[in-house]
């Protein structure tokens, strides 16, 4: 199927009552692990790759950002369910901008340390490329904490509701992800969300919202979240617990030395590529129910 349109599938989570995920990739096991829970679940789903990652200046090897978009629109056309592929949190504009041209269906400018009316015009700037592209925008107002908190990184900082409306407004911003109580990177446990917070947004914000750091809510407080009006809810630091997880128990249990080939691309019992692409469907699957849209796909 060709990439499914944000706006698309924004509508049906509006009127089903759902949300959809985002499920954030790092290499090709990853994304497959993501189709095979889609596809066997017949949910629709976001694929995409973390901008702020990608484009990082001090990555030890420069990434080509047109691989990563061919990637996910090959990913997209092989799969039987609807598929939105996204360029998350990025603070770079102009590899936003390139995301755009690298074809992806939604690209997130990010900046957290970025004042309101820098931020405000440069979303302005990115919806205008975008838009004239078919492709959707998500901002982000408020900053989430992190779970491991270093000097990099401070507590947070709660999504103002008339702020946000303000936002929306100002920018033409096709949805807007929210800091309610929900946490980046958490390691371990859950955690509620603020949901008194979330209904002062919803009640001022007419798009759909976001929740970043899904990995780290619990199921009901995310459902009640769903019913006012999140739609979409992005997880990564739970997949790849479990991915690293995986790859472990697998070298832990083999003899050195190995056939290489084994371990590495033949497609058994005993391939590391396996065992990690089974580790993120499975870790997947564990969270599209609590979303609602399992069966949804058209």
């Amino acid at each position: 199927m060709p990439l499914e349109p944000v706006a698309r599938l924004m509508d049906d989570c509006t009127a089903g009552g759902y949300a959809i995920g985002y499920f954030e990739s790092w290499n090709l096991e990853s994304l497959q692990g993501v189709l095979d829970a889609a596809e066997q679940t017949r949910s629709p789903i976001i694929v995409g790759f973390n901008g702020e990652f990608l484009s990082h200046p001090d990555r030890l090897a420069a990434e080509r950002l047109t691989v990563y978009g061919a990637l996910g629109v090959a990913a997209a056309e092989a799969s039987s369910v609807p598929v939105a592929l996204i360029f998350n949190e990025c603070p770079r504009d102009d590899w936003v901008l390139a995301a755009i041209e690298a074809g992806f269906n939604l690209v997130m400018p990010a900046d957290p340390t970025c004042p309101y009316g820098e931020y405000a015009q440069r979303v302005r700037a990115v919806v205008a490329a975008a838009h004239a592209r078919n492709v959707a925008v998500e901002a982000e107002l408020g900053e989430l904490p992190c779970g491991p908190l270093s000097e990099s990184h401070h507590a947070g900082q709660p999504t103002d509701p008339e702020l946000a409306a303000r936002l929306v407004h100002e920018t033409g911003v096709d949805l807007l992800a929210v800091s309610v109580g929900n946490v980046h990177i958490r390691l371990d446990g859950q955690g509620d969300l603020d949901l008194d917070q979330l209904a002062a947004i919803r009640a001022r914000v007419p798009i759909p919202l976001v929740l970043h750091g899904g990995t780290g809510i619990a199921p009901s407080s995310l459902q009640a979240a769903i019913r006012l009006g999140v739609a979409k809810v992005n997880y990564g630091t739970g997949l790849k617990q479990r991915y690293l997880a995986a790859l472990r128990q697998r070298l832990e249990s083999r003899t050195l030395p190995c056939n290489p080939h084994a371990v590495l691309g033949m497609g058994g019992p005993d391939d590391l590529l396996v065992a990690g692409r089974n580790a993120v469907r499975e870790a997947v699957l564990e969270r599209l129910e609590t979303l609602g849209c399992c069966g949804r796909a058209t």
